[in-house]
């Protein structure tokens, strides 16, 4: 399968948020270097998927403590959310009907492809 490096990359960055495995220095950091739009997408996906679930008082407020200490991930997640990929996955798709692997699989894909 085509993308495995950037598919494992992107899904530890996502799963460091969703199951706390990284500081949020950590986060921080390697999410510096992301592409905007996959900041824009494992954001927009934490907070779909958890919105109502019962680990989501604990995700999204991992996710709230990195966004709020580091304000640049904010705009850099805004940057990412107007790119045509972004159009195209939410016509297409529903980020609460993905788990983490299947997203960043499809996310990765378009973004690499």
């Amino acid at each position: 399968m085509a993308f495995e490096h950037e598919k494992r990359t992107a899904l530890r960055l996502l799963e460091g948020i969703e199951l706390g495995t990284m500081t949020t220095g950590e986060s921080f950091r390697e999410l510096s270097d992301a592409d905007p739009v996959l900041v824009y997408f494992i954001f927009k996906w934490l907070r779909k998927r958890y919105r109502d679930h019962d680990a989501g008082p604990g995700v999204l407020g991992r996710l709230a403590d990195l966004c709020n200490e580091h304000r640049s991930l904010t705009r850099r997640a805004k940057g990412g959310e107007d790119d045509p990929i972004v159009g195209w996955f939410e016509s297409s798709y529903k980020y609460k009907d993905l788990n983490s692997e299947e997203f960043i699989d499809i996310i990765v894909e378009k973004l690499e492809g």
